[in-house]
């Protein structure tokens, strides 16, 4: 699989998609992509100790501004259920997408050759998580810290991370990846 760099200052969610569907011989650019992902430009509206109260639906749109700041914040990210509807559109009908995935399940599509995307917090860091809740309701768990990265190989001990934040690929722990993994309820999309 290849490894690709995000071009877009917060655009983690599309590079990743863009390396698992480039293992498939399906090359999409990160700006085609994106525009699919409908962003919800809107500002959020911050509570005490520089917390999101409300702000956009990541699960229905990229919310924030592509090239805005997570921390100030003024752009976020985008959830599963829009990288599996991009995956599904642009040529891998069979790829799965969710939450509560077992690590075991991961590890097994990996040692199947099946790249995953998951959701973790910027170079598995250990930050503070939140919830917000979305215009339409739904409550969003977040960090200022997310990220997404797509996983491209196992061992007994460790999976292979493609980061897309500086086209790097790199080794991990099983119990960091674990411990990140469940920061955002193991949420993942399986390209296959």
């Amino acid at each position: 699989m290849p490894v690709i760099q995000q071009s877009m200052v917060l655009d983690c969610e599309t590079a990743a998609l863009q390396q698992g569907l480039a293992y498939y011989g399906l090359n999409i650019s990160q700006s085609q992509l994106f525009a699919e992902e409908y962003a919800d430009v809107r500002l959020p509206m911050m509570g005490a100790n520089h917390t999101v109260l409300r702000w956009g639906n990541p699960y229905t749109n990229f919310v924030g501004y592509v090239n805005g700041s997570d921390w100030t914040p003024t752009g976020y990210g985008v959830y599963w259920p829009v990288i599996l509807r991009l995956a599904h559109n642009h040529g891998l009908p069979n790829a799965i997408g969710g939450e509560g995935f077992a690590p075991g399940r991961i590890y097994s599509e990996l040692a199947a050759g099946h790249p995953v995307q998951i959701w973790i917090q910027t170079r598995f860091a250990r930050v503070q998580l939140g919830t917000w809740t979305a215009w339409d309701g739904t409550q969003v768990r977040y960090s200022f810290a997310e990220h997404s990265v797509t996983l491209s190989g196992v061992s007994p001990t460790q999976v292979r991370v493609n980061d897309v934040l500086n086209a790097s690929q790199y080794w991990v722990s099983k119990a960091l990846f674990e411990a990140n993994f469940a920061d955002f309820n193991n949420m993942a999309v399986i390209f296959q």
